[in-house]
């Protein structure tokens, strides 16, 4: 056999090895995407990927239970304007749009193996399915931490790591009974407010703060205050007639930008005369934790202690 056929067929030998190798490396990547689990979401049973390595987030509290399961790495996109300072890690990903209008483009460019998404893009949900799966968590507020404790578990099924998410729920039932017991022992009657350049709202039980009464235990001043995702609009002449003992307080305008030369609750002159504001128990709860995350493992972490405040 000369040297140049020897040559030849020894390239040849080489290209069928790739080729092999590629083949089985297709293959295997096909059967890890194939594997899929099925878990519940706030639409019901959904079919997902399992462990998926690529994943766009829309909900700061699925963001957050992602990062204290140790999965941060899968995240590769989202909407990195609006995260909390408190997930700060994850501002370096792909900003996939804002927290109402996602960049269906952008999201489609990055071929996700699954998204996951709250209330705040519901209407999306279609335009992104379209794209990859689509897992939908939301919090309800009329039982606020066994929803909570019902995502965890799903993101921790998925991401197989239900050992992890089980010490981490045995730690946060323990910090909620503590400051339970301790909220409902005090007797200290709570208005919970979310101001926005002046404007003052207030929230009540089963509501989108919901958790400071049926989770933590502080009883409300009002408990007429309907239901809503957005509040009441009230009065200062409001909050004195209530009188409540704590006034916790989320600037709206802090968590998303905006004029903050009106929201100074604990200033205002009415407020000064309500029980809280003589006892100095208007509590500012940090408000990129309140308004833009909620349903998450660190964001409940960081709530409990933000309303011991109201216990010193």
């Amino acid at each position: 056999m000369t040297n140049k056929l020897f040559r030849v067929l020894s390239m040849l030998f080489l290209s069928l090895l790739v080729l092999i190798g590629c083949g089985t490396t297709e293959e295997g990547s096909k059967e890890r995407s194939s594997n899929s689990v099925t878990v519940t979401d706030s639409t019901g049973e959904v079919s997902v990927p399992m462990n998926p390595e690529k994943v766009v987030v829309f909900d700061m509290g699925s963001l957050d239970t992602i990062k204290s399961l140790g999965k941060s790495d899968v995240v590769i996109g989202a909407p990195t304007k609006s995260i909390p300072a408190y997930l700060d890690s994850f501002k370096e990903v792909e900003s996939v749009g804002g927290m109402k209008e996602p960049d269906l483009e952008k999201i489609n460019q990055l071929k996700p193996d699954l998204i996951i998404i709250s209330g705040r893009q519901e209407s999306f949900k279609e335009d992104l399915e379209a794209i990859a799966p689509v897992l939908y968590l939301s919090v309800d507020n009329t039982k606020t931490w066994e929803s909570t404790k019902a995502n965890i578990n799903t993101l921790a099924t998925i991401f197989d790591a239900t050992d992890i998410a089980k010490e981490k729920i045995e730690t946060l039932e323990k910090d909620i009974a503590t400051i339970n017991e301790k909220a409902s022992a005090s007797g200290l009657k709570s208005l919970v407010t979310l101001v926005n350049e002046g404007k003052l709202s207030a929230y009540g039980e089963q509501s989108r703060f919901g958790i400071i009464h049926d989770t933590f235990g502080f009883p409300a001043v009002d408990p007429n205050i309907e239901a809503s995702t957005h509040g009441n609009d009230v009065s200062y002449e409001y909050v004195l007639d209530k009188n409540p003992d704590v006034i916790f307080v989320i600037d709206r305008t802090k968590a998303i930008g905006g004029d903050l030369s009106k929201n100074n609750v604990a200033e205002n002159e009415l407020v000064k005369q309500t029980t809280a504001g003589k006892n100095e128990k208007v509590i500012s709860l940090t408000p990129d934790v309140w308004y833009l995350s909620g349903g998450g493992i660190e964001c409940t972490e960081l709530m409990i202690s933000d309303v011991e405040a109201a216990l010193k």
